[in-house]
């Protein structure tokens, strides 16, 4: 697709049908990928970076927006993320399978595709290939005859979503299997692919004749399955993890990439020169994803590509580098679990609501597309927690984005009217598009793209600024457009909208403008305090722990809001103190509440008994690791006490430093994972420290599904000064004890 006079016919057409430009914005072809000449000034070099396009397929994929991964396999079965190719078949005891269920869940969250992991880098197949036995037909899933891409493929027929496929490279089955193709050093001679298996001829006839080895000839077959017997495929997933080598195996990527566009014209490919990595797997996001990347060597006839993995990898001073200038989008890849493949619905995370709602915005928004990666369980299924994730966030993209506030609306009908092939052409420096409502709109979200198909991307720097008080206000800046760019601000009433293009590196092709309204939601909040007795009150954390982003979820979504507190016990108002700082606070009752405007969100209470910072570690039965028994006590809830698993009762023993008259205790259990949380338990005291007599048991349900703070008040007061917290059963059966944070009560 490397032609130099791509998409110009097209150009031309749509240039045409639009009003007539006022600014010369097409001076040279367009191309998705435009070659460098030494002779080239910085600001011709800049001048064909505006004229680089994307390919029909990749605009296309970026019209997907949000799509589906799903990782499945023996890993499932085995709770690894990584097989090791040596697994028994069997290993997969897939009884049931539901992709209906998958597939609704995904089209419920406004997903466009799914990728489906047909072959993971275990070399194990979820199809039945004609050129291995590993894989699901050495099952007993529907007697070996069970084909889940085959169910995959119908399902996404039947409710309108297009279809990828995920072939890994890697193969460590045939790396480690004695008769394996991988690294068998076998010689590079003319083969036929697809090579002919008795009994189960091709429908599809076309052949090919390429010079590769043993091990490209198989993956070739594989491919040439793939592409021709499961309907429409979209996308070809290529991973660049290896987790073993062998031989010096090498990859003929060029074959591989023929045989995918005579067969599969429709699709786009990732890992090469289509679709690019973004560089994480955490749902991170540059702030500026420039898609015009610089290249030393054709990307046509590369055949391997190296992960894109800089934070500025498309700015002027980077291109004034290249040799070549190539579209090459990226792809936003996470997980909505913790992992790549589902473990269990206890220690395993999955992200939140507005987690996946705010990765939707930054990456859809900020000219890339989202991929999410849904595991199925060992039922065949999305669990319910991940289906509530997706059905959510599906109804607030429908929300959000359904209704364009400026339906109606005065001003440049090109960019009004809808329809992203139409657009309008500015100057390439300090232009202005204004926006007339006939009614006041309030907003908090607003949308452009360019006319990335005929016209590139081009703006580089723009404001957006609305009509309040008889006076323009400045209500968000950002850099490049591209094809999509959410502005995300603090909401405003207006009736008039200005858009300032400041920058731009050629006239840019404005398509589409687009003003809503979210519906913010006040953020939970934690009330915290140190070992010092100083509280601190914000947004609660994130606790999923797998590859963290470091985004500040809340604030992106919501933008401003207020805290009220009480520290009487009363349930905070409108009226209440704002927190602006922390504060000390001996011991009693928190409760607070956040607030946008008049509407309040949830309380959070916490009650804190007796300071620590003069509390000591007396010993404990044992510790793993640094994890000691100060860690109970440290007042940080995200370290903890563990025990070893050997023995029993575990305990920690604590000074309080001095004597107290207590009413109760709290515990929080870690909740890193399931373990070692005390579901039954005894409280002793002491008169010397060493000397014990127990002061009641104490019993608390369900820890593994509801990992929070528990409370339990004794029944008679106690007056002392040593206190130890033993544990008599641990939840799930566990073996060690942990304890993240313990408090004592008093009046």
């Amino acid at each position: 697709m490397n032609k130099i006079f791509q998409f110009l016919a097209i150009a031309v057409f749509l240039s045409a049908c639009a009003q007539k430009p006022k600014f010369d914005a097409l001076i040279m072809p367009v191309s998705s990928t435009i070659p460098v000449k030494d002779t080239d000034t910085k600001d011709s070099i800049i001048l064909k970076a505006a004229h680089v396009v994307p390919t029909p397929n990749q605009y296309e994929a970026l019209k997907n927006e949000f799509i589906a991964f799903i990782h499945f396999g023996p890993n499932t079965f085995t709770r690894m993320e990584w097989g090791n190719g040596m697994e028994d078949p069997k290993i997969f005891d897939l009884k049931n399978l539901d992709t209906d269920q998958w597939v609704k869940a995904m089209s419920d969250a406004g997903m466009k595709k799914v990728i489906l992991t047909v072959k993971h880098h275990d070399g194990f197949v979820l199809w039945q290939s004609r050129y291995t036995d590993h894989g699901i037909m050495s099952t007993p899933f529907k007697d070996g005859k069970g084909d889940v891409l085959r169910e995959l493929s119908e399902s996404c027929k039947k409710y309108g979503l297009k279809l990828g496929v995920y072939l890994s490279p890697a193969d460590l089955y045939q790396i480690e299997n004695e008769e394996g193709l991988y690294g068998n050093l076998s010689e590079y001679t003319e083969r036929t692919i697809p090579r002919p298996v008795e009994g189960r001829p091709f429908e599809n006839k076309t052949t090919f004749t390429f010079k590769v080895d043993d091990y490209n000839e198989y993956f070739l077959n594989q491919l040439f399955e793939l592409l021709t017997e499961y309907g429409p495929i979209h996308e070809v997933w290529f991973d660049g993890a290896h987790p073993k080598r062998k031989g010096g195996q090498t990859y003929n990527y060029l074959a591989w990439k023929e045989l995918i566009r005579t067969l599969a014209p429709e699709t786009v490919i990732f890992g090469k020169e289509d679709i690019r990595w973004c560089g994480n797997e955490a749902g991170d996001t540059r702030d500026t994803e420039w898609n015009v990347i610089p290249y030393l060597e054709d990307p046509a006839n590369l055949n391997r590509f190296d992960d894109i993995t800089a934070e500025d990898i498309g700015s002027r001073e980077k291109l004034y580098n290249a040799k070549f200038l190539h579209y090459q989008q990226a792809e936003i890849n996470t997980s909505i679990r913790e992992g790549w493949f589902y473990r269990d619905d206890t220690d395993q995370k999955v992200r939140s609501t507005d987690d996946v709602f705010d990765i939707y915005e930054r990456s859809v928004g900020g000219n890339s597309t989202f991929l999410l990666n849904i595991p199925p369980n060992r039922e065949g299924k999305f669990s319910p927690e991940d289906v509530r994730v997706l059905k959510e966030v599906g109804q607030r993209i429908k929300e959000t984005y359904t209704n364009n506030l400026l339906d109606g609306s005065d001003g440049p009908n090109n960019i009004l009217d809808a329809n992203t092939e139409s657009f309008e052409v500015f100057d390439k420096e300090n232009s202005e598009i204004i926006i007339s409502t006939k009614n006041p709109i309030t907003l908090n979200r607003f949308v452009l793209q360019e006319a990335i198909a005929t016209h590139g991307e081009r703006v580089e720097k723009h404001a957006l600024d609305a009509w309040i008080d008889n006076e323009w206000k400045e209500i968000a800046v950002s850099t490049n457009i591209g094809y999509k760019r959410i502005l995300r601000f603090q909401e405003v009433t207006t009736n008039k909208l200005r858009v300032r293009l400041t920058q731009s590196r050629w006239y840019p092709a404005i398509s589409f403008a687009g003003a809503y309204y979210y519906n913010t939601r006040p953020p939970q909040l934690t009330i915290e305090r140190n070992v010092d007795g100083m509280v601190t009150i914000a947004p609660k954390k994130e606790d999923f722990g797998w590859k963290p982003h470091g985004q500040d979820i809340s604030g992106n979504l919501n933008g401003e809001y207020t805290i009220r507190y009480t520290k009487d016990g009363s349930t905070p108002t409108a009226d209440s103190p704002i927190y602006t700082e922390s504060f000390m606070f001996p011991s009693g009752e928190i409760n607070a509440v956040s607030q946008i405007k008049d509407q309040m969100g949830s309380v959070t209470s916490t009650e804190f008994g007796i300071i620590k910072k003069d509390w000591k570690s007396l010993g404990a039965d044992s510790h793993t690791g640094d994890q000691t028994a100060e860690k109970a006590f440290d007042g940080n809830p995200a370290t903890f006490w563990k025990s070893g698993d050997k023995g029993a009762p575990h305990y920690i023993n604590i000074d309080l430093g001095q004597e107290y008259t207590i009413k109760g205790f709290t515990y929080t259990p870690q909740t890193v994972s399931s373990e070692g949380m005390i579901q039954q338990g005894r409280i002793l005291s002491s008169a010397d420290g060493k000397s014990w007599k127990a002061v009641e048991d104490f019993e608390f349900g369900n820890l593994i599904n509801d990992p929070v703070t528990r409370k339990h008040d004794f029944k008679s007061a106690i007056t002392t000064r040593y206190i130890r917290v033993e544990s008599k059963e641990i939840a799930g059966g566990g073996k060690v004890a942990a304890i993240a944070e313990v408090d004592f009560l008093v009046d």
